[in-house]
């Protein structure tokens, strides 16, 4: 494989986690805006699930070759950052 397909493998790889972790984002806001209690067990599990889902593939990926462990660690991380701001944005509003 020429070094060239396999930057853009990477490339894409990446594209296409970061757009998933925009998808679990969205669905955050969403639930949030519409006034979805973050302790209801439902948005907990749905929660949960897609993370667990984003993970396995980002692992899946680091072990492919096609992103690096720390930018999928960073990946994660910057998730977890936003839902937390959207948690605690969320908590304002309601006070």
């Amino acid at each position: 494989m020429s070094s060239e397909v396999a930057i853009d493998h990477r490339q894409q790889a990446y594209a296409l986690l970061k757009a998933d972790a925009e998808k679990i984002a969205r669905l955050i806001k969403v639930q949030m805006d519409n006034l979805t209690m973050p302790q209801c067990p439902l948005y907990e599990e749905v929660l949960d699930t897609q993370m667990f889902g984003l993970s396995r593939e980002i692992d899946f990926a680091v072990r492919l070759n096609l992103i690096n462990e720390e930018d999928g660690k960073k990946l994660l991380e910057n998730l977890e950052q936003e839902m937390n701001a959207l948690h605690e944005a969320s908590q304002r509003a309601k006070s």
